[in-house]
């Protein structure tokens, strides 16, 4: 199960007159849509901008991009999850008329994730990977890719969700690479692909050890440059993702005693 720390955000309301970009107007839609949780309408709001096409988007328009959709499957991805507890307890008792209305539920709540799915890495792959200037931009994008290939393969079966793991896989070693390369041990985006990366090997591939190594390089490494990180907004996100990498490796070893909860970011 994943965990969110999201911070509360208010936005400061402008007239639409003075507004004269294009992205502009489904900017601030897209902060106000967030602050009263119609994420559905955000998503809207954050496609106008992201398919403007010309330029690479900015930290702030890439948050805002990646915060619509991860709400919108997240709620999918938690109903999924109780859905799928209840069919289990449902199938539990060999009652055959309730499993078979929770299956039609079920797979509505599956067509609608990857309906959201699909959208989401065909507006990365037509729009922002191929206008990313930035070795940040990319890393970030195609860690969005590994995450939604990995969302995917959570409910997936058979050959279909084979794909979507090998998918996630491809897309966050790419990510991996670029970020090693080029990007700080305690840069946010570097540190928050590490964190998923390694959810991804605990939770979809079932390799703990790997999960382990991984999140515990990420985080010796970052330790070790934490103090030189100067921007205090910069050093207290690099901590946060810190902190979640070492609950995982907590909870992961205690998990290979019996317990199995696990965060991402």
């Amino acid at each position: 199960f994943f965990n969110d720390t999201t911070k509360q955000k208010f936005v400061r309301v402008t007239s639409p007159a003075t507004m004269t970009t294009e992205r502009e107007e489904p900017i601030f839609m897209a902060k106000l849509a967030e602050q009263a949780e119609r994420y559905e309408e955000m998503v809207q709001f954050v496609r106008k901008f992201a398919t403007a096409g010309g330029t690479d988007l900015t930290p702030e328009e890439r948050n805002l991009f990646s915060a619509a959709y991860k709400n919108v499957v997240g709620f999918r991805r938690a109903s999924w999850r109780i859905i799928s507890s209840v069919e289990q307890k449902e199938e539990s008792r060999g009652n055959a008329q309730n499993m078979k209305r929770i299956k039609e539920y079920r797979e509505k709540v599956e067509q609608e994730l990857n309906a959201t799915c699909n959208e989401i890495l065909d507006v990365i792959d037509k729009n922002l990977l191929p206008a990313a200037a930035t070795a940040e931009s990319k890393v970030f994008y195609l860690k969005m890719k590994g995450d939604y290939y990995r969302y995917m393969a959570e409910y997936q079966t058979g050959e279909a969700r084979k794909t979507a793991a090998d998918k996630a896989l491809e897309f966050y070693a790419a990510a991996s690479e670029t970020a090693t390369k080029d990007l700080s041990t305690t840069h946010p985006t570097r540190l928050g692909l590490a964190l998923n990366f390694s959810v991804f090997h605990y939770e979809i591939m079932g390799a703990p050890e790997q999960a382990c190594s991984l999140a515990k390089k990420a985080f010796d490494d970052a330790i070790v440059d934490l103090e030189k990180v100067p921007d205090e907004g910069s050093h207290k996100d690099s901590t946060l993702i810190m902190q979640l990498l070492r609950d995982n490796l907590s909870l992961w070893a205690a998990d290979l005693r019996g317990d199995d909860a696990q965060k991402d970011e």
